[in-house]
This record gives C-alpha cells, sequence and structure tokens, in this order.
C-alpha cells in the first residue's frame, strides 16, 4: 500500500549523512521532500502541515546519540509521529455489552463491505471464540444479500435469511431479535453503499444507527480512494456516531494517504485492515508495525505471527524429519510448501513484510509470481502419485498428459520439474552434516528457491 510513499521516505534522509547534529537549516530540505512525498501519496493537506511542523518542532537541535547517524535520528522521530498520527486511540473492538454486541458497518459504495463483514465474523469467531450472526439491509443490491450468505456458507457462519421486500429498518430489527432468541454473542450488520452526498440514504444509515444502538459503528473505506476517502469520512462521521475504522484493499496499488489522513478527519482509531481478497485476509492495525513498512524497515513480526499461525507446524516437522533422514524431496513436498506460501498471501504478502534491503535481495520476482504458484499446485495435482513419488518417470507423453489435465502448457510443465530437480539437488545437501544448510544458502546467494522465483 505504501510503496511509493517507502522509496521516497528511504532516500530523503541520505543528503544528512556525516552532519554531527540536525539543525533548522540541514533538515529543512529534508523535510521539503517529505512534505511532498505525503502530498504525493493522497494524505490530507491539514495532516500534512501538523506532521511536518511535528517532526521539525522534535527534530531542530536533538542530540544524536553516538550510535545514530542524523539521517537514523530522523527517521526515528519520523517513526514515532507517523506512530502518533496514525495510532491515537487505536484499542481493540468493544465487546464489552450484554450479548448479542452490534457491530454496524457503514461506508461508500464499493469500499468492501460486504466482504469486510465476513472477514470479521470469520476473524470473531476464529480469535474471540464469539458466536456471530451476520445480515444484510442492503434492500437496493439483492446481489449483496445473496453475496453474504454465499460467504456465510463458505466459512460455517450464520447469516439470516434475505428480505428484499423489507424496509432495512425491519430488517435490522428482525435479526437482533433472531440473535437473541439465538444466543449470539455478536449481530453483524451491513449496510448498503450510498454517496455520501446522497442525504436520503444517509438518513436511513442514521435511522439504523438509531434503531440498533450498535457497540460498534464502523466506518469501512477504500484505502485506495485518496481525497474521496477524506470528504467521505467527513460526511459518515457527521452522520452517525462512528466508533472506527476499516481499511480496505490495503494490499493494493494505493498510494497510502488514507492510512494517514482518515484516522485524523474522523477522530476515530484504525482498529482493521484489509489485505487481500481471501476470508483471513484481515488484520488488526497496529501503527507502530505500519510506520515501520512505510519507512521500508518491512513487519517481521506480524510475519512471524503468520507463519506461527498458518503454518502446519505437524507437516513442518514431518518434513524436516524426512531431510534429515536423507531422503528424495519429492513433488509431494514442493506441492506442500507452495500450499503453505499460498496460505500465507502468496509471495507479494510475504514480499511486503520484509525490510526493504531484504525484499530488494530476494528480488526479480515475476510479476504474476503468485499466479505461477497455483499454476504449479494446479500441475502437480494433475498428476498421479506415482509420479509426485518418482518424477524421473515423467516422460513426454506423461508431460502432455498433464498439461491437458491442469490446463497449462508442456513448456509450464517443464519449467516446473527443471526447478524442481534444482530444489531436489540443494535440499539434499540439507542433510549432509552441518555445514548443509550453508552450502544451501550459498548456492542459492540469498535468493529465494528457484520453483518460487
Amino acid at each position: 500500500m505504501f510503496d511509493k510513499l517507502s522509496s521516497r521516505l528511504s532516500t530523503v534522509v541520505e543528503g544528512l549523512r556525516g552532519r554531527g547534529r540536525l539543525t533548522e537549516e540541514n533538515i529543512g530540505d529534508t523535510l521539503r521532500q517529505v512534505r511532498m512525498a505525503l502530498l504525493e501519496a493522497d494524505v490530507a493537506l491539514p495532516v500534512v502541515k501538523e506532521f511536518i511542523e511535528s517532526v521539525k518542532a522534535r527534530a531542530v537541535g536533538l542530540e544524536i546519540h553516538r550510535s545514530l547517524t542524523p539521517g537514523q535520528a530522523l527517521v526515528r522521530v519520523i517513526h514515532e509521529e507517523l506512530v502518533r498520527v496514525m495510532g491515537e486511540g487505536v484499542r481493540p473492538l468493544n465487546l464489552r455489552t450484554q450479548p448479542p454486541a452490534v457491530i454496524l458497518l457503514a461506508g461508500l459504495q464499493g469500499a468492501g463491505k460486504t466482504t469486510t463483514a465476513a472477514k470479521i465474523a470469520l476473524w470473531l469467531r476464529e480469535r474471540e471464540r464469539k458466536r456471530v450472526l451476520l445480515t444484510s439491509t442492503d434492500v437496493y443490491r439483492p446481489a449483496a444479500m445473496l453475496q453474504l450468505e454465499r460467504l456465510g456458507q463458505q466459512l460455517g457462519i450464520d447469516v439470516t435469511p434475505a428480505e428484499p421486500s423489507l424496509a432495512p429498518v425491519e430488517i435490522a430489527a428482525r435479526a437482533l431479535e433472531a440473535a437473541r432468541r439465538g444466543l449470539y454473542d455478536v449481530l453483524l450488520v451491513d449496510t448498503a453503499g450510498r454517496l455520501h452526498v446522497d442525504e436520503p440514504m444517509m438518513q436511513e444509515v442514521r435511522e439504523l444507527g438509531a434503531s440498533l444502538k450498535p457497540v460498534e459503528t464502523l466506518f469501512v473505506v477504500d484505502s485506495m480512494a485518496g481525497q474521496d476517502a477524506v470528504n467521505a469520512a467527513r460526511a459518515f462521521g457527521a452522520a452517525l456516531e462512528l466508533t472506527g475504522v476499516v481499511l480496505t484493499k490495503a494490499d493494493g496499488d494505493a498510494r497510502g494517504g488514507a492510512a494517514l489522513s482518515v484516522r485524523q478527519v474522523t477522530g476515530r482509531p484504525i482498529l482493521f485492515l484489509g489485505v487481500g481478497e481471501k476470508p483471513e485476509a484481515l488484520e488488526v492495525f497496529q501503527p507502530e508495525r505500519m510506520a515501520s513498512r512505510i519507512l521500508g524497515m518491512g513487519d517481521v513480526l506480524s510475519l512471524g505471527e503468520e507463519v506461527t499461525r498458518k503454518v502446519d507446524r505437524e507437516e513442518a516437522e514431518k518434513f524436516a524429519r524426512k531431510m534429515a533422514k536423507g531422503k528424495d524431496f519429492d513433488l509431494n513436498d514442493l506441492q506442500a510448501q507452495l500450499r503453505q506460501l499460498e496460505g500465507m498471501g502468496g509471495m507479494a504478502a510475504l514480499m511486503e513484510k520484509l525490510p526493504a534491503h531484504l525484499a530488494a535481495k530476494a528480488g526479480g520476482l515475476p510479476q504474476g509470481n503468485d499466479r505461477e504458484i497455483r499454476r504449479q499446485i494446479a500441475i502437480i495435482c494433475s498428476m498421479t502419485k506415482g509420479e509426485r513419488r518418482y518424477p524421473k518417470t515423467i516422460d513426454g507423453s506423461r508431460r502432455r498428459r498433464i498439461a491437458t489435465g491442469s490446463g497449462t502448457h508442456v513448456a509450464d510443465v517443464n519449467r516446473l520439474l527443471k526447478n524442481f530437480l534444482q530444489m531436489q539437488k540443494m535440499m539434499k545437501g540439507m542433510g549432509k552434516g552441518k555445514g548443509g544448510i550453508g552450502r544451501m544458502m550459498r548456492t542459492m546467494g540469498g535468493r529465494l528457491p528457484p520453483g518460487l522465483g
């Protein structure tokens, strides 16, 4: 989300190398560049002005610790100010009320409210162990009700029956009664997308808020909306008693200004980030980690937590034992590794959390790498058990059959097998004494395994 801003901010401090301390003169040009970077990232002008003034007030005359260069000291000040701007008031979701706790989602058309409703419901069930009931009050787009029903079925989360003939307030009242009767912990209410200039629709969402008295009213906003997000935030903040913000599509090619602006405009904290299309692609917003990502420091803590949560430990230990015994790495093993990577959001999600210098070392990845992972899984799935275990048996006719079965070309099958043989050779080195892993890493030269590059 912050690629352009990150690249700008990580280079603007280069001119400060060799200076003994930060002065108004030698940081003036740097802060002008920071200001331009923020404006280009669609951060609202009032937010930019306050941010620059705060950084300048703290940085000028700052005594530099012996272990820090002036550039590093300024980065630290910018990091702390980014945390302050984005993180003021950040807190856990508030569920401290008599069940069912009502959560109301509101926002512009196309912001991703319906998908976000399903994501939050899944998060509540998996992380908070809550029974959740979903309901849609979008009578203007029956497909939204059907979409929520299908998402509920897919995730095993209950959804109230679609009733597009009723008024939104009546649908919400019936859903609340059903949540009470069913002893649900949370009722999550999806609303129709509306333009902030559409007064009748804004009145409708006001009535929903007054009727349901939600414990949380979350403003769902598209990270890629730029200044439109700021204008919408003002309108929804005036119409509703907002309690928090959810930023969607934060994995897209966005400038990132919404994250820095919306919190300040609404006066409400960002609680969640939508970071992909999958139902699991929802992160609790953590300003310190987001500030680190913006400044190219990566988010290794989140990456570690994700690995712990999503990697099958039993499978990993089984694989490690197999390698330690010197057994051959086969295509079943490659498929398992690819599925683990896919479950973590693919290469794009992984690279985003790495510090900039490590991501650069692992560079050279093709643009369609995540699609390539899915293609490789499809090819392996088209093989027989014997072919996966003994890849050397895959001759020309078998390759043609596998390509047809996976909807790919023979060249794709050939490329996978070639990459697999390289990986198999490296994996053999892992079981050959203490130097095995070191030799493998030197062979790779800091790059990702060839099957993923």
